[in-house]
């Protein structure tokens, strides 16, 4: 008998529906990410920077009430405008937040200064930090041996999903030591070149790299479909 070409009514069906299905889901989880805000620049404080006056012991704004107002996403920067007395370390580490002190955390990322710079002028420093972890992150400065950040020198925020990670920051450089600034990869939020300009980072990327990822992704989808189609219908 030679081969089997027709297929019954109810196999066929089924097959269409898991094809349908996969189609419908690969249209919903990129119409997701297009819906997601663009990637964005955070100026760490607004116009007060990220800053610690020795003279009169405090910082230079109420970093946890700026924290308040702003919505995280995952490819985001955040700019801490600051100088070489400060520090920035961004943690997970609620314990080593709270007692204001990394030096147990070795999963810990330290930028910038450390303080105890003296009484004379400070360079100005521009930290770049990209949020590469959803959930809560936290951020203080270990400067004078965590007395900014007793003093309020301390945030924290909550990183949502948004539109994921951009290529650039899957897999990123290796994480900088104390006291060495990390320059942001090519092809996210910050610009990188004179000022800091707010960027939704998906211009910074080049539109066949965009389409090349989405083919490539397009691709893989509809070959599971096909597959789930075609073995249904082998199975009948």
């Amino acid at each position: 008998m030679g081969p089997r070409l027709l297929r019954s009514a109810p196999a066929v069906a089924t097959a269409v529906v898991v094809l349908a299905a996969v189609l419908a889901a690969q249209a919903a989880a990129q119409a997701g990410d297009s819906d997601a805000p663009a990637y964005r620049n955070h100026t760490v404080g607004g116009a007060d920077g990220w800053v610690f006056d020795a003279k009169t012991n405090a910082s230079s704004g109420n970093y946890s009430s700026w924290a308040a107002g702003e919505t995280f996403y995952l490819g985001d920067y955040l700019i801490f405008k600051t100088n070489d007395n400060s520090s920035v370390v961004q943690t997970k580490n609620a314990t080593a937040y709270s007692l204001c002190d990394a030096s147990e955390d070795d999963s810990s990322d330290i930028y910038g200064g450390g303080g105890a710079g003296g009484p004379g002028p400070k360079q100005a420093l521009t930290v770049a930090v990209p949020l590469t972890e959803e959930g809560t992150n936290y951020f203080f400065s270990n400067g004078d041996d965590g007395a900014q950040c007793q003093q309020g020198m301390r945030f924290e925020i909550k990183v949502e999903h948004g539109r994921g990670l951009p290529p650039s920051l899957k897999n990123p450089p290796p994480a900088p030591k104390e006291r060495v600034l990390a320059p942001p990869p090519a092809g996210t939020a910050f610009s990188g070149t004179g000022g800091v300009e707010p960027g939704d980072g998906e211009a910074d990327r080049t539109g066949g790299d965009k389409a090349a990822a989405a083919a490539a992704a397009g691709g893989r989808f509809l070959g599971v479909a096909v597959g789930a189609a075609l073995a249904i219908l082998v199975a009948a």
